[in-house]
């Protein structure tokens, strides 16, 4: 078995030696708290900090580039950036990039609302003639709730922009991740002044994907690897809890239509 695990050692260094050469990864990612942000200059976050555990135990440096998810996407098409962080998979993403398949986080997008204007949701009828805000760019994890007719997009350029849309009557709703939409207003100091709807519109899970290359397609199925060894141990729960707003620690919800 020693012998066994040098070997695989070898062909680990084999596979990844050409990054080390080259310098560190340049990963992309847009600011979503809790799972990736900056604070006092410094990259943070539960996906961040997992994704950096795991480059330190692989032996790989990195270099977290912040900007608009619309960007990072087209840096990654355009073979600019090694990785890109937080990212939904689909069917024509794999045909892009390489993703690690063991995902970093699962998501709940949500409908977020002002007390004061409290609309009823229990399906994508009550979004009727409606104005809901959304982010460039994103997934949403359900068909339906993208291409409904039923209601109006309005997009911000931040998420931070779309909850003060709400607040100031700008929009109706805001659609965001519960536990990013809860740890943004807590942020924001707007806890007692928004509120979400239980049901939600759609789940899904993030993954980091890396550029298609031989040695970052190696690099990938490593990261899943040591990612899954991660989550079973005490460092990633006390990562959880760590950006777990006040709050959080609720009752798993049902959603608008499975996955």
């Amino acid at each position: 078995m020693p012998a066994f695990r040098r070997l695989l050692a070898l062909l680990l260094i084999a596979c990844l030696g050409p990054l080390a050469q080259a310098g560190p990864l340049r990963i992309v990612t847009d600011p979503w708290a809790p799972y990736v942000f900056e604070e006092d200059g410094q990259a943070r976050g539960l996906d961040l900090g997992a994704a950096e555990e795991v480059f330190r135990r692989l032996g790989v440096q990195v270099q977290w580039q912040f900007m608009p998810w619309k960007r990072c996407l087209t840096e990654m098409e355009n073979g600019q950036a090694d990785a890109i962080l937080d990212i939904f998979m689909t069917a024509e993403r794999r045909t892009l990039m390489h993703f690690a398949e063991e995902p970093l986080s699962h998501t709940e997008f949500v409908l977020f609302y002002d007390r004061s204007r409290p609309y009823p949701f229990t399906g994508l009828q009550d979004l009727q003639g409606l104005k809901v805000g959304v982010s460039p760019g994103y997934w949403y994890g359900d068909t339906a709730f993208r291409t409904s007719p039923l209601f109006t997009r309005e997009p911000a350029p931040s998420h931070e922009a779309n909850f003060g849309k709400l607040v100031r009557d700008r929009v109706d709703l805001v659609v965001n991740d519960r536990r990013a939409g809860l740890y943004l207003a807590e942020r924001l100091g707007l806890s007692r002044q928004i509120a979400h709807h239980p049901l939600a519109v759609g789940e899904d899970a993030l993954y980091i994907a890396f550029r298609r290359a031989p040695e970052l397609q190696e690099l990938a199925r490593r990261f899943a690897e040591e990612l899954r060894r991660f989550k079973e141990e005490p460092g990633y729960a006390a990562l959880q809890a760590r950006y777990l707003a006040p709050g959080q620690a609720v009752a798993a919800r049902t959603p608008l239509s499975s996955r």
